[in-house]
């Protein structure tokens, strides 16, 4: 079969287009026909040796965390999935290819309406976004969020989802995104080259808060997000592109008896995968069957083209997902 396999790390051309053995098909493994997978900014790391995929090496490095598409067999003990049904999922690795193995328990089904070569968009932003706001964060109706980077693929599944539940968000973006962000759903954007999120919040809740936020960047936006929390709330961080590194007051954290929760989900045991997945299907899933919740799309590229779609995720263009067509 065909794979994006990495021989090396750096820059994009190190994506390299191989053929590689058909992935092995365990008793409790499912083997998909992959339609479609998606870029995360973890892949970038991963391309450049500074996250690579937890677990012993496999023989071949094959990036991708997120896919969908259709059963080609299963192992002698799955009993949730036959042939040709079409699927979706996140795994911890080796979706940039033209099939992958799935634990049968991490699989989840397309959503009705939504087409299989558009579901890659859901899985990885999807779960991250609602194991973020709502299963740590406490995120509950009635609610207020705050949401970086609306535009991101986790931002602009985070957003629909806020809205979705009956909360409310706040959300950041760059001045070239307010519009499509806020045809999201969101409540408040903020172009955050102009304005202030700090003083948004406190003017969109009334100087209460924010009960949960949902953040990617990191650095300096961490003392602002404790002045942007309400009593009692939470900052969920699940990525640090604006760096890794900041100073804080914990005094200005104390009495607001607030909580700061660093997660990822990639490196989680299977059975915590599992349960994400599970609570995702079954709260998430009914509103995007419903048309409440659609995956963001940006834009397509084909796999021999991985190069130009990690060139173009690198320009933090896009709004929402950037798909690969497998």
């Amino acid at each position: 079969m065909r794979a994006i396999v990495l021989t090396s790390y750096g820059e994009p051309d190190v994506l390299t287009l191989s053929d590689v053995p058909e992935p092995a098909c365990g008793p409790e493994d499912v083997v998909v026909d992959v339609v479609a997978t998606a870029l995360n900014r973890a892949d970038l790391l991963q391309r450049r040796g500074l996250y690579p995929e937890p677990g012993p090496p496999r023989e071949h490095e094959i990036p991708g965390m997120e896919l969908s598409g259709r059963v080609a067999s299963v192992g002698e003990r799955v009993s949730r999935w036959s042939p040709g049904d079409e699927v979706m999922a996140i795994v911890s690795g080796g979706s940039y290819a033209e099939q992958v193995a799935v634990h049968e328990r991490q699989l989840m089904a397309v959503p009705r309406g939504v087409a299989v070569a558009d579901a890659a968009a859901i899985p990885e932003v999807g779960i991250t976004a609602h194991d973020a706001l709502v299963v740590q964060g406490g995120l509950a109706a009635g609610g207020w969020a705050l949401v970086h980077a609306g535009a991101s693929g986790v931002g602009s599944m985070a957003i629909q989802i806020v809205a979705a539940m009956g909360a409310r968000v706040v959300t950041t973006t760059s001045a070239g995104k307010v519009a499509a962000v806020k045809a999201l759903g969101a409540d408040v954007v903020v172009d955050y080259g102009a304005d202030d999120f700090v003083e948004a919040v406190d003017e969109a809740t009334g100087g209460i808060g924010v009960d949960t936020v949902l953040d990617v960047i990191g650095g300096d936006y961490l003392p602002r997000n404790i002045a942007a929390l309400a009593v009692g709330g939470r900052i969920v961080q699940v990525g640090v592109m604006g760096g890794g590194r900041t100073n804080i007051d914990l005094f200005s954290l104390m009495p607001k008896r607030a909580s700061l929760i660093g997660t990822v989900l990639r490196a989680r045991p299977l059975e915590e995968k599992v349960a994400a997945s599970v609570r995702f299907a079954a709260e998430v899933l009914p509103a995007i069957e419903a048309g409440k919740i659609r995956p963001v799309i940006d834009r397509r590229f084909a796999l021999a083209d991985m190069a130009d779609a990690h060139r173009y995720l690198e320009t933090n263009a896009n709004v929402g997902k950037v798909l690969i067509d497998i």
